[in-house]
Protein backbone atom coordinates (compact mmCIF):
# COMPACT_ATOMS: atom_id res chain seq x y z
CA UNK A 1 0.00 0.00 0.00
CA UNK A 2 1.55 3.24 -1.13
CA UNK A 3 -0.10 6.45 0.03
CA UNK A 4 2.69 8.69 -1.19
CA UNK A 5 1.30 11.76 -2.93
CA UNK A 6 -2.25 11.32 -1.57
CA UNK A 7 -3.38 14.29 0.52
CA UNK A 8 -6.41 15.65 2.36
CA UNK A 9 -7.23 19.35 2.20
CA UNK A 10 -9.15 20.84 5.10
CA UNK A 11 -12.51 22.22 4.01
CA UNK A 12 -12.63 20.19 0.78
CA UNK A 13 -14.41 16.84 0.48
CA UNK A 14 -12.53 13.71 -0.57
CA UNK A 15 -8.88 13.01 -1.21
CA UNK A 16 -6.46 14.42 -3.72
CA UNK A 17 -3.43 13.21 -5.65
CA UNK A 18 -0.48 15.57 -5.97
CA UNK A 19 0.29 16.05 -9.67
CA UNK A 20 3.04 18.67 -9.63
CA UNK A 21 4.31 21.65 -7.72
CA UNK A 22 4.21 25.18 -9.05
CA UNK A 23 5.87 28.32 -7.75
CA UNK A 24 3.45 29.08 -4.90
CA UNK A 25 1.02 26.14 -4.93
CA UNK A 26 0.60 22.44 -5.49
CA UNK A 27 -1.45 21.18 -8.43
CA UNK A 28 -3.76 18.40 -7.22
CA UNK A 29 -6.32 16.09 -8.82
CA UNK A 30 -9.48 15.09 -6.99
CA UNK A 31 -9.99 11.34 -6.62
CA UNK A 32 -13.77 11.93 -6.74
CA UNK A 33 -14.24 13.79 -10.01
CA UNK A 34 -10.67 13.92 -11.49
CA UNK A 35 -10.70 17.74 -11.65
CA UNK A 36 -7.35 19.49 -11.25
CA UNK A 37 -6.79 22.73 -9.38
CA UNK A 38 -4.09 24.52 -7.38
CA UNK A 39 -3.92 24.08 -3.60
CA UNK A 40 -2.21 27.04 -1.94
CA UNK A 41 -0.07 27.11 1.18
CA UNK A 42 -2.82 28.98 3.04
CA UNK A 43 -4.94 25.79 2.99
CA UNK A 44 -4.34 23.12 5.59
CA UNK A 45 -2.90 20.17 3.64
CA UNK A 46 -2.22 16.80 5.29
CA UNK A 47 -0.41 13.88 3.68
CA UNK A 48 -2.22 10.61 4.42
CA UNK A 49 1.01 8.82 5.25
CA UNK A 50 1.59 11.33 8.08
CA UNK A 51 -1.87 11.03 9.69
CA UNK A 52 -2.27 8.84 12.75
CA UNK A 53 -5.09 8.03 15.18
CA UNK A 54 -5.08 8.09 18.97
CA UNK A 55 -4.96 4.86 20.97
CA UNK A 56 -4.46 4.26 24.69
CA UNK A 57 -0.89 3.09 24.03
CA UNK A 58 0.68 5.07 21.18
CA UNK A 59 -0.63 6.64 18.00
CA UNK A 60 -1.17 4.29 15.05
CA UNK A 61 -0.44 5.39 11.48
CA UNK A 62 -3.38 5.60 9.10
CA UNK A 63 -1.62 3.24 6.67
CA UNK A 64 -1.69 0.47 9.30
CA UNK A 65 -5.38 1.05 10.01
CA UNK A 66 -6.25 0.98 6.31
CA UNK A 67 -4.27 -2.24 5.87
CA UNK A 68 -6.13 -3.77 8.81
CA UNK A 69 -9.49 -2.73 7.29
CA UNK A 70 -8.40 -4.21 3.96
CA UNK A 71 -7.60 -7.53 5.67
CA UNK A 72 -10.85 -7.56 7.69
CA UNK A 73 -12.96 -6.84 4.60
CA UNK A 74 -10.87 -9.30 2.52
CA UNK A 75 -10.17 -6.64 -0.09
CA UNK A 76 -13.84 -5.73 -0.53
CA UNK A 77 -15.59 -2.42 0.05
CA UNK A 78 -16.18 -1.51 3.67
CA UNK A 79 -19.41 -0.14 5.09
CA UNK A 80 -20.49 3.20 3.73
CA UNK A 81 -19.52 6.30 5.68
CA UNK A 82 -23.24 7.07 5.84
CA UNK A 83 -24.02 4.02 8.01
CA UNK A 84 -25.21 4.54 11.56
CA UNK A 85 -22.69 5.31 14.30
CA UNK A 86 -22.94 1.95 16.07
CA UNK A 87 -22.14 -0.08 12.92
CA UNK A 88 -19.13 2.07 12.04
CA UNK A 89 -17.75 2.06 15.59
CA UNK A 90 -17.98 -1.75 15.78
CA UNK A 91 -16.22 -2.17 12.43
CA UNK A 92 -13.58 0.40 13.40
CA UNK A 93 -13.00 -1.40 16.72
CA UNK A 94 -12.21 -4.56 14.74
CA UNK A 95 -9.46 -2.71 12.86
CA UNK A 96 -8.13 -0.75 15.85
CA UNK A 97 -9.33 -2.37 19.09
CA UNK A 98 -7.60 -0.06 21.57
CA UNK A 99 -8.50 3.31 20.03
CA UNK A 100 -9.05 6.20 22.43
CA UNK A 101 -12.83 6.56 22.54
CA UNK A 102 -12.64 10.09 23.96
CA UNK A 103 -10.19 11.59 21.45
CA UNK A 104 -11.27 9.75 18.26
CA UNK A 105 -14.51 11.39 17.23
CA UNK A 106 -17.26 9.79 15.21
CA UNK A 107 -16.56 12.29 12.40
CA UNK A 108 -12.98 10.88 12.23
CA UNK A 109 -14.30 7.32 11.95
CA UNK A 110 -16.79 8.35 9.28
CA UNK A 111 -14.04 10.08 7.31
CA UNK A 112 -11.80 7.01 7.64
CA UNK A 113 -14.43 4.73 6.06
CA UNK A 114 -15.08 7.24 3.29
CA UNK A 115 -11.34 7.41 2.55
CA UNK A 116 -10.97 3.63 2.71
CA UNK A 117 -13.70 3.05 0.11
CA UNK A 118 -12.36 5.85 -2.10
CA UNK A 119 -8.77 4.54 -2.02
CA UNK A 120 -9.97 0.99 -2.64
CA UNK A 121 -11.91 2.14 -5.71
CA UNK A 122 -8.74 3.89 -6.99
CA UNK A 123 -6.64 0.74 -6.49
CA UNK A 124 -4.29 2.41 -4.03
CA UNK A 125 -4.88 -0.12 -1.24
CA UNK A 126 -3.26 -3.06 -3.03
CA UNK A 127 -0.92 -4.68 -0.49
CA UNK A 128 2.81 -4.38 -1.24
CA UNK A 129 3.18 -8.14 -1.69
CA UNK A 130 0.66 -8.08 -4.51
CA UNK A 131 2.39 -5.03 -6.02
CA UNK A 132 5.65 -6.99 -6.13
CA UNK A 133 3.91 -9.94 -7.78
CA UNK A 134 2.31 -7.63 -10.35
CA UNK A 135 5.71 -6.02 -11.00
CA UNK A 136 7.31 -9.47 -11.41
CA UNK A 137 4.57 -10.54 -13.82
CA UNK A 138 5.09 -7.40 -15.89
CA UNK A 139 8.85 -7.92 -16.02
CA UNK A 140 8.37 -11.59 -16.98
CA UNK A 141 5.98 -10.45 -19.72
CA UNK A 142 8.58 -7.97 -21.02
CA UNK A 143 11.26 -10.68 -20.92
CA UNK A 144 9.14 -13.08 -22.95
CA UNK A 145 8.46 -10.35 -25.52
CA UNK A 146 12.17 -9.59 -25.72
CA UNK A 147 12.98 -13.27 -26.23
CA UNK A 148 10.46 -13.48 -29.04
CA UNK A 149 12.02 -10.45 -30.71
CA UNK A 150 15.57 -11.81 -30.28
CA UNK A 151 14.70 -15.28 -31.60
CA UNK A 152 15.63 -15.83 -35.25
CA UNK A 153 12.67 -15.29 -37.41
CA UNK A 154 11.56 -18.17 -39.59
CA UNK A 155 11.96 -17.50 -43.25
CA UNK A 156 8.71 -17.08 -45.04
CA UNK A 157 8.01 -19.88 -47.48
CA UNK A 158 9.12 -18.90 -50.96
CA UNK A 159 6.52 -18.68 -53.63
CA UNK A 160 7.03 -20.95 -56.61
CA UNK A 161 8.38 -19.12 -59.63
CA UNK A 162 5.90 -18.93 -62.47
CA UNK A 163 7.42 -19.97 -65.84
CA UNK A 164 6.18 -18.45 -69.00
CA UNK A 165 5.99 -20.40 -72.24
CA UNK A 166 7.11 -17.59 -74.54
CA UNK A 167 9.30 -18.59 -77.50
CA UNK A 168 13.00 -18.08 -76.91
CA UNK A 169 14.54 -15.13 -78.71
CA UNK A 170 17.36 -15.69 -81.15
CA UNK A 171 20.59 -14.42 -79.86
CA UNK A 172 21.87 -11.42 -81.73
CA UNK A 173 25.30 -11.76 -83.27
CA UNK A 174 27.93 -9.48 -81.87
CA UNK A 175 29.14 -6.66 -84.16
CA UNK A 176 32.57 -8.28 -84.66
CA UNK A 177 30.94 -11.45 -85.93
CA UNK A 178 28.89 -9.48 -88.47
CA UNK A 179 32.06 -7.97 -89.96
CA UNK A 180 33.70 -11.37 -90.27
CA UNK A 181 30.61 -12.74 -91.98
CA UNK A 182 30.58 -9.77 -94.38
CA UNK A 183 34.25 -10.23 -95.32
CA UNK A 184 33.75 -13.93 -96.10
CA UNK A 185 30.79 -13.36 -98.32
CA UNK A 186 32.35 -10.47 -100.13
CA UNK A 187 29.70 -8.06 -99.11
CA UNK A 188 30.78 -4.51 -98.48
CA UNK A 189 33.83 -4.57 -100.89
CA UNK A 190 32.30 -2.41 -103.53
CA UNK A 191 32.43 -4.94 -106.37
Amino acid sequence: MNLTGIIAISGRPGLFKVITQSKNSVIVESLLDKKRFPAYSTEKISALEDISMFTYDEDVKLTEILKSLFDINKGAQGPSHKEDEKTLRVKFAEALPNYDKERVYFSDIRKLFQWYNMLLAEGVLIPEVKEEVVAEEKSAEKDSKAKKEDAPKKAAPKKAAVKTTAAPKKAAKPAAMKKVAAVKTGAGRGK
